[in-house]
């Protein structure tokens, strides 16, 4: 069998083609054709899921339905309170988990010393990022709903939800902190700069990527969680106003689209197919508008980057 190398030129430049790195390109193009049957074999199911269920929701979709309460005993109408009562519960777990988690992952990173008890709190921020939800339902309605006196409300169950969501937030935001280079903290001390100087002015504008990642998880996990908020502040139905965004108070029980569609689609009799699928697109609409806009900050961000 002949071993004779075949020449090859690119330009002015000339290599030869062996066996060897015959093999190696091809086992390169075969790897690569594989990993790409395999995202596609991920991509289609979900591509043929959402497409069903917009197909059977298309008779519903309308801004009637989205801006209508409900009606007939939730045979019909629209989901106008349970989707401002889920945008009320996200904004709330927003407002606390964000800045007691950025704030947190500041201190663990650039200030807490490396010893045991800061080891510990790292442990244990790890593993309640695992904690099922059951689990926090359970805290919240103790902590906040019985013990605080909060009582059932957007307030108690934005609580849950911000402490469920808090070490996600933890975790990402000391990820991308650890991530900005330690001559940058270095140049800055050199020049007079205390820490905290350093760490408004360079570290934390160059980690706005990765606290955006930990802030739209926790929007997506909460926007879709039921146990939490259905033990601390969720109703099956309130009587709302179509297209009132004033409806809710912090203090007031509220319908929220993840309930209403476990409500419509299993304890409620003879309802119109196209009602629990059209719930269901406008919950998957809504985290898909939010991780669309986080996903274009994270990219506007990066490309700013200093290094």
């Amino acid at each position: 069998m002949s071993t004779q190398p075949h020449s090859k030129s690119s330009g002015d430049i000339s290599f030869f083609e062996t066996s060897y790195t015959a093999k190696k390109e091809l086992r390169g193009r075969t790897i690569k054709w594989i990993l790409c049957g395999i995202t596609l074999m991920m991509i289609l199911p979900l591509l043929l899921i959402i497409g069903h269920i917009f197909y059977k929701a298309a008779p519903v979709l309308s801004i009637d339905f989205l801006l209508a309460s409900p009606a007939d005993q939730m045979k019909g109408g629209g989901i106008w309170p349970a989707l401002l009562g889920t945008i009320c519960l996200v904004i709330t777990s927003v407002l606390i988990a964000a800045p007691i988690g950025v704030m947190s992952a500041v201190y663990l990173n650039e200030y807490a010393p490396d010893n045991w008890f800061t080891r510990i709190i790292n442990l244990a921020v790890f593993n309640l990022a695992g904690v099922p939800s059951i689990v926090h339902a359970l805290f919240g309605l103790g902590a906040f709903v019985l013990f605080a006196g909060i009582g059932r409300s957007i307030l108690a169950a934005g609580l849950t939800l911000a402490v469920m969501t808090m070490p996600v937030i933890i975790q990402s935001t000391k990820e991308s902190l650890a991530a900005v280079p330690m001559p940058f903290r270095e140049a800055c001390w050199n020049v007079g700069a205390s820490r905290w100087q350093t760490i408004r002015g360079v570290v934390l504008p160059n980690s706005v990527s990765g606290i955006l990642t930990g802030v739209i998880l926790e929007v997506c996990r909460a926007a879709g969680e039921t146990a939490p908020i259905m033990l601390t502040g969720a109703v099956v139905y309130k009587a709302v106003t179509g297209g009132d965004l004033l409806a809710y108070s912090p203090l007031d029980q509220c319908m929220a689209l993840s309930m209403h569609l476990y409500t419509i689609s299993t304890q409620v009799p003879n309802v119109p197919e196209a009602l629990p699928y059209g719930t269901a697109i406008v919950l998957l609409g809504t985290v898909l508008v939010v991780n669309a806009t986080a996903i274009g900050l994270r990219i506007y961000f990066r490309t700013h980057k200093k290094w």
